[in-house]
């Protein structure tokens, strides 16, 4: 394996199998690892090493040999250059394999950890136009293809798109997504249109210069659209482009922007303005309503998140007597949902915002028995903290992809719910947290959904069982 050099082609690789991110990993007949872009388990192809990292090898398929019987046709004129949806070329059944597979295996990898009871993975009903929140960039270095290079002819460069896969400083012009509703490319393509004609400066990402940055999209199951626009710096233009965008679409319901000048284009630390409509949008959600802000985090595929909820409902079997703690609470969605099932919940985040308007949807929706409070965890659970909220019966944490801090996981033990709902995007620091919770805690139950297809993401939702009535 160390004798082969870069640039070297290896034949009649067999694909066997999907890495993380969506790589897939080829093995040559010599026995070479080698990972690669576009394929799929089950394709026999010709590959050219690229380079070499940590015992195994990266390379471009230079010739498909044989083409696996799970492939399809991707639907996508940008598949294979956008970095979006990596597994639009495999069929729908493969792709909840090897998504299943892959949390399986790191369950029993980094925890040596077997739930008493897998469930089926939870597949999307819808494949396509899933999601209600799409984020675009705007760029005058867009990227080329290899034939507009090799043609050496001059190409307008300006981009209003995603990234490339891999480059952060390179934007793919996109045509047409195929991830949210088609409205959401009528708008994309009338701004960048629009900004082109009137010879508005898009951003430079080598420069950290430029008028226009990003475009960020959300449609609600409601049909309520906001559309928040990024602006480098304060201009003129600003205003004329966000009344042309106003007057051309009635169905609008909010207009924001940002001025960011700034290297990122984080929005979080930034003043989110208002130019029409309302600063929030509406979504409907298992019978209840919740207010969308520019900031405000929000299950990216809504009619699944639905089903989440409901999985998480049925796992917990809440009572009338139970007292719910809902950690990383975000907006409160799950907490509201099961609160006519419960006789208190008690929300916690640490981000301030999400909390007020956790406080704001418990009042849309005329609920009397949630309480919400904004802050460090480790700091929280006090036995002040439980003695005026109560204990907890049951708990349910919904941690970012890092996981939970060890000493939160230690709080929430000396809590002992009965029960705990873990709901995670990330099976791999999901497994880190059960080899601590299992000293106290059953694994009874797993099962993943699949909230975003074509792509090597998923949730789970893991039940564990307190194993003593301590």
């Amino acid at each position: 394996m160390s004798k082969i050099s870069s640039n070297k082609i290896l034949e009649k690789c067999e694909v066997i199998d999907i890495a993380d991110k969506g790589k897939s990993v080829a093995k040559s007949k010599s026995g070479e690892i080698v990972f690669l872009e576009n394929a799929v388990p089950g394709d026999i192809v010709d590959v050219l090493i690229k380079r070499k990292r940590k015992g195994s090898f990266t390379g471009k398929i230079l010739k498909f040999n044989l083409k696996s019987q799970k492939r399809v046709k991707p639907i996508c004129e940008h598949f294979g250059v956008c970095g979006g949806c990596k597994w639009q070329n495999m069929n729908y059944s493969s792709q909840l394999f090897y998504k299943e597979r892959r949390v399986h295996e790191n369950l029993m990898r980094i925890g040596k950890i077997k739930p008493k009871t897998i469930l089926p993975i939870l597949e999307s009903k819808k494949i396509f136009y899933y999601r209600n929140k799409m984020e675009y960039s705007f760029s005058n270095t867009r990227w080329l293809s290899e034939s507009e290079i090799k043609s050496k002819k001059k190409f307008t460069r300006e981009a209003l798109g995603l990234h490339k896969k891999g480059r952060w400083d390179k934007i793919v012009d996109i045509k047409k997504c195929h991830l949210q509703e088609d409205i959401s490319n009528t708008i994309r393509n009338r701004i960048k249109k629009f900004a082109i004609e009137n010879e508005i400066d898009f951003f430079d990402p080598y420069k950290n210069k430029g008028l226009l940055r990003n475009l960020t999209i959300k449609i609600t199951s409601t049909k309520n659209i906001m559309v928040l626009l990024q602006f480098g710096f304060k201009s003129d233009f600003i205003y004329k482009l966000l009344n042309f965008l106003k007057n051309s679409f009635e169905n609008i319901n909010s207009i924001l922007y940002v001025i960011n000048m700034k290297p990122n284009d984080s929005i979080y630390d930034q003043k989110v303005n208002l130019f029409y409509g309302k600063d929030y949008i509406t979504e409907k959600i298992c019978g209840l309503r919740f207010k969308i802000t520019a900031k405000t985090f929000f299950q990216t595929n809504s009619t699944q998140a639905e089903n989440l909820f409901y999985l998480v409902k049925k796992f917990l079997e809440p009572n009338k007597n139970d007292i719910l703690y809902d950690l990383y609470s975000g907006i409160g969605t799950i907490g509201q949902i099961l609160s006519k099932d419960v006789k208190k919940v008690v929300g916690i985040d640490i981000v301030e915002d999400s909390i007020n308007f956790a406080n704001e949807n418990s009042k849309l929706n005329n609920l009397s028995n949630t309480k919400y409070f904004s802050g460090d965890m480790k700091d929280i659970f006090t036995q002040a903290f439980i003695k005026e909220n109560g204990k907890p019966s049951v708990t349910i944490v919904n941690p970012p992809r890092e996981g939970i801090d060890k000493k939160v996981i230690e709080k929430i033990i000396d809590t002992k719910p009965k029960k705990i709902v873990y709901v995670s995007c990330n099976s791999s620091t999901l497994a880190r947290d059960l080899i601590l919770f299992q000293k106290t805690y059953e694994i009874s139950k797993l099962q993943t959904v699949d909230m975003f297809p074509h792509t090597s993401h998923v949730e789970n939702v893991v039940l564990l069982k307190q194993l003593i009535d301590v």
